[in-house]
């Protein structure tokens, strides 16, 4: 799968599925729902599932059903469906690793700097998708990007997922969409982290989901390329990023709604 196969003057593509992949049974039912629903609406689908969490606050966190089973779980959906699967890494180490069961490497915001990490993921030729961290400007990101172009892959796409704003809240600077696709590579909103309310007393991450539907809205407006959303049957269950995720059910309408905002434009 190359970049121009996610691309579509006409409509946004999308990053969708459960934060991390808790059980094949779960995943196929959130895949073959989200499939309907953009395919009813021409939507380019992504489906989203890490393998594993590494980045958790708390020890007695969740992080996977391990890692092996898991990919295997993503390659199933890939199969299943005829579709392509996004998956993060967190190493240089796991990149041969993943990519022999994804189509695309994700870099997470926090290890965006690493540079044997997105060097390691361009030398598989899967499309590379760098998170911009929550630390960094949109102009900042060029060079994560240039990394990965140097290293002999030009199959970037570049994602927006809020910046620090104090201690426990993200705010996205919209300006920075446009500012990113000057670099030539598709950009993406990610809408549910971008809600994220992080370093809880609790040692678990909250959210605002509520507001899910006024940042994708913006994002669409603004001209983004592609939206990143995770989505749970039941969020007050899911085993990572509850509070931030959408609920699979509001799924179809939100998108209808952003359709009819990027056809509008």
């Amino acid at each position: 799968m190359t970049i121009s196969d996610l691309r579509n003057k006409d409509n946004f593509f999308l990053l969708a599925g459960p934060c991390v992949i808790e059980g094949e049974e779960m995943a196929l039912r959130i895949a073959d729902r989200v499939v309907k629903i953009t395919d009813k609406l021409g939507i380019p689908y992504v489906f989203k599932g890490s393998y594993r969490k590494a980045n958790r606050s708390r020890l007695d966190s969740f992080t996977g059903i391990g890692d092996e089973k898991a990919l295997k779980v993503l390659r199933k959906v890939r199969e299943t469906f005829d579709i392509p699967v996004v998956t993060d890494i967190h190493s240089a180490g796991e990149a041969a690793m993943a990519a022999e069961y994804v189509d695309v490497l994700q870099i997470p915001a926090f290890l965006c700097r690493q540079t044997d990490l997105l060097v390691a993921a361009a030398r598989t030729g899967k499309i590379v998708n760098i998170k911009k961290g929550q630390f960094l400007s949109p102009g900042a990101i060029r060079f994560a990007a240039d990394k990965v172009v140097e290293a002999g892959n030009e199959q970037v796409m570049l994602t927006e997922r809020g910046t620090t704003f104090g201690y426990q809240d993200l705010i996205v600077d919209y300006r920075g969409i446009p500012e990113m696709q000057t670099f030539g590579f598709p950009v993406i909103l990610d809408v549910t982290h971008s809600l994220q309310q992080p370093n809880q007393t609790t040692g678990v991450t909250g959210g605002m989901p509520q507001l899910i539907e006024t940042v994708a809205k913006a994002g669409v407006a603004v001209g983004v390329d592609g939206l990143f959303m995770e989505t749970h049957e039941d969020p007050s269950v899911a085993k990572s990023d509850g509070a931030n995720m959408l609920k699979l059910d509001l799924l179809e309408g939100l998108l209808t709604k952003l359709v009819r905002i990027r056809q509008a434009l």
